[in-house]
């Protein structure tokens, strides 16, 4: 039994000794008082100063093409919904699915013979009206009636002649035309088909050219003008497409706070299809002295945008307000100067004051 406990008393002693050991290396490798070891760089005492190593650029004022880029959407120059005005039995249909068409030309023709049995009916009214209305003005220049039956007369003529008219509009509305040129769809009725004014005949659009209609946040609403080029890309192809805006909503619209615009672009060829997402850039002025840093620089708060600039060794909080954003900088309008060193590595733990070593890329 005492063998037994005087290998528990050095086996407690071994491990109590291992411990001690390991925590004064630990505290000399710190370079803590009495450790013995030599300071290394980033402590207190040492070559950094307690300092922390991070990146950093230069700000130099430089040109800038402040250019915008927003999202839109394409839609045609033009598009309606083909309906008939009147009810009646489809007679013809006189165009092909997605062809061109041309304004005027016939597309629909709307059975109408009793339509025109009316209107046979309404122009003998309309000439017993006329004769009486006549025959009335020659026996009142004669004094034979009175002016009342002479107006009575006249009325009735008129209102014959009124009822020939309606019928004959009635009449033309059985011919459906095309409103403008363009492209139509696809046909929902066929010959034979009761044809009712809710009835979608088939859609006709206009592509050549199209609109581009997309919206800018407010606080650039005084950078827009009309008569401006865009530039703008599609979906399915790598090509650049040009369109000049020719209209700008006179106010902001008060939920999005953006103003909406609207640009037309050709389109001879076709392959701008009225429905598609557009990314488009606008260009709002060049700058000559734009200031520019790293978008990883700027950090977004509460109440806004803030970065760190090294001032004297130490870092330096500064809020700062911003503009248009390129794929690697954003352009800062205002809380830094020319010449600023702007810490782009370690932003998100640093702190006001912080310590700091810059190291600057070589450009």
């Amino acid at each position: 039994m005492k063998i037994k406990y005087i290998v528990y008393a050095i086996l407690i002693i071994g491990f109590t000794a291992l411990v001690g050991y390991r925590i004064s290396k630990n505290k000399s490798a710190a370079g803590e008082p009495g450790g013995g070891g030599a300071p290394t760089a980033g402590t207190k005492g040492g070559a950094g100063g307690g300092a922390m190593r991070v990146d950093g650029v230069v700000v130099k004022p430089q040109a800038f093409n402040n250019n915008l880029a927003v999202t839109g959407s394409i839609e045609a120059n033009e598009q309606v919904q083909i309906r008939g005005q009147v009810s009646g039995i489809v007679q013809s249909i006189t165009f092909q699915e997605g062809s061109t068409i041309k304004k005027g030309q016939v597309l629909v023709k709307i059975d109408d013979a009793e339509l025109r049995a009316q209107l046979a009916q309404a122009q003998t009214g309309q000439n017993l009206a006329s004769e009486n209305a006549e025959r009335a003005r020659l026996l009142l220049a004669k004094e034979a009636i009175s002016r009342e039956e002479y107006d009575i007369a006249t009325a009735d003529f008129r209102t014959a002649k009124a009822q020939t008219q309606l019928i004959r509009a009635q009449l033309a509305k059985t011919t459906i035309t095309a409103p403008f040129s363009g492209r139509i769809g696809l046909r929902n009725i066929s010959v034979g088909a009761y044809l009712s004014p809710e009835t979608v005949v088939a859609n006709l659009v206009s592509t050549d050219p199209v609109k581009i209609t997309f919206s800018v946040p407010e606080k650039y609403s005084n950078q827009v003008k009309p008569n401006t080029q865009i530039s703008f890309s599609v979906a399915g192809t790598n090509e650049k497409f040009t369109a000049n805006v020719y209209a700008i909503e006179p106010g902001i619209e008060a939920t999005s706070r953006t103003l909406q615009l609207r640009a037309r672009a050709a389109n001879p060829t076709g392959l701008l299809r009225p429905g598609s997402f557009a990314s488009v850039e606008l260009p709002l002025s060049v700058l000559n002295d734009a200031l520019l840093v790293p978008t990883q620089a700027v950090v977004p708060i509460q109440n806004g945008k803030k970065l760190f600039v090294a001032e004297n060794g130490k870092a330096k909080e500064k809020l700062i307000e911003t503009s248009t954003r390129t794929e690697k900088d954003i352009l800062v309008t205002s809380g830094i100067q020319p010449g600023d060193t702007v810490l782009t590595t370690g932003v998100l733990t640093l702190k006001e004051g912080s310590p700091v070593k810059v190291k600057i890329p070589a450009s």
